[in-house]
């Protein structure tokens, strides 16, 4: 797999813009309903966010009983985006392993649900 190039510079105020949060999976299903192999989660974000689905490519890696109880970080102020059926709220990060297949992306220690990236 070859390394994408490198995005444009942007300023730490563009970058603040981004709202990437912790959130904890709290139920995870096959959504065989999308075009291309996926997993529905529903992740807790606590507070004033509160549970948002999201659908996830990350069928290759992860089973969904696997996931719940699985920290993870997630864009929640992207608009949301309409994933077949379902209403995408979230965007669920991810980077590729070297076969291009999501590896999910979340601390490496138990860290408070809503906790902000920065």
């Amino acid at each position: 797999m070859t390394t994408p190039e490198r995005a444009p510079e942007i300023s730490f105020d563009d970058f603040m813009k981004v709202d990437i949060r912790v959130g904890t999976i709290v139920e995870a299903a096959p959504f065989p309903e999308a075009r291309k192999p996926a997993i529905r989660l529903m992740i807790d974000f606590g507070g004033e966010i509160g549970v948002k689905k999201s659908s996830a490519q990350i069928t290759v890696h992860y089973r969904p009983e696997e996931l719940v109880g699985r920290q993870v970080v997630a864009v929640v102020n992207f608009p949301p985006r309409q994933i077949g059926p379902m209403r995408s709220e979230v965007l669920t990060l991810g980077v590729p392993d070297a076969n291009g297949e999501v590896v999910l992306l979340g601390p490496g220690h138990a860290v408070p649900t809503g906790g902000r990236m920065f």
